[in-house]
């Protein structure tokens, strides 16, 4: 016979805190946090300093399974292009699901402003090792200017996902030749 084992305080908040800030942005109030998590404020307080602090808490707990879904494994014999390709793929793929609302670590940071702010230093800190990944990739494909062509992946990566996130626009025959424009000029191999 097996036992459930039920969720702690601090995971059902860390869950509903990622759940309902991706949904509905990160101006959820404590209340619907704690009602959604079964918790009471005051578990919440005694969990965690503040809301902000369980903003970031979720973010980042949620961070390596984002880098670990999105990004391709260490040392897989592909290709730094298709390495690279693999990331815009995977992010058309999710785009279709009507859950979608595009990055939830730039949303965070669209939504906060304050880049001083718990979760949006974690939702930095994210977005800048994505940025690192592709100038990684670059400088060993052989890209001209390494550094140009990263700042360029990660502003199509995040803008793709906003759109598509927003329903303004698919991202099926459309993400990849644009990428692939970029690699081209960019000299990757």
């Amino acid at each position: 016979m097996t036992t459930e084992v039920k969720p702690s305080s601090r995971e059902r908040l860390l869950d509903a805190a990622a759940r309902l800030t991706y949904r509905d942005g990160v101006g959820i109030g404590v209340e619907a946090l704690c009602k959604a998590a079964g918790v009471s404020k005051r578990s919440l307080y005694q969990l965690f300093e503040s809301k902000d602090e369980l903003l970031a808490a979720s973010l980042e707990e949620r961070a390596s399974a984002f880098v670990a879904g999105l990004l391709p494994a260490a040392h897989d014999g592909r290709s730094p292009r298709e390495r690279i390709m693999h990331v815009f793929e995977h992010v058309e793929s999710q785009s279709v699901a009507p859950e979608f609302r595009g990055c939830r670590y730039l949303a965070v940071q669209i939504e906060l402003k304050d880049q001083n702010h718990p979760a949006s230093r974690v939702a930095h800190q994210v977005k800048a090792n994505l940025t690192a990944f592709f100038r990684s990739e670059a400088e060993q494909g052989g890209a001209s200017d390494p550094d140009l062509l990263a700042r360029q992946l990660s502003l199509v990566f995040d803008g793709a996902s906003a759109r598509a996130g927003i329903q303004a626009d698919t991202l099926a025959g459309l993400i990849a030749p644009t990428v692939a424009t970029l690699l081209d000029t960019a000299g990757l191999r």
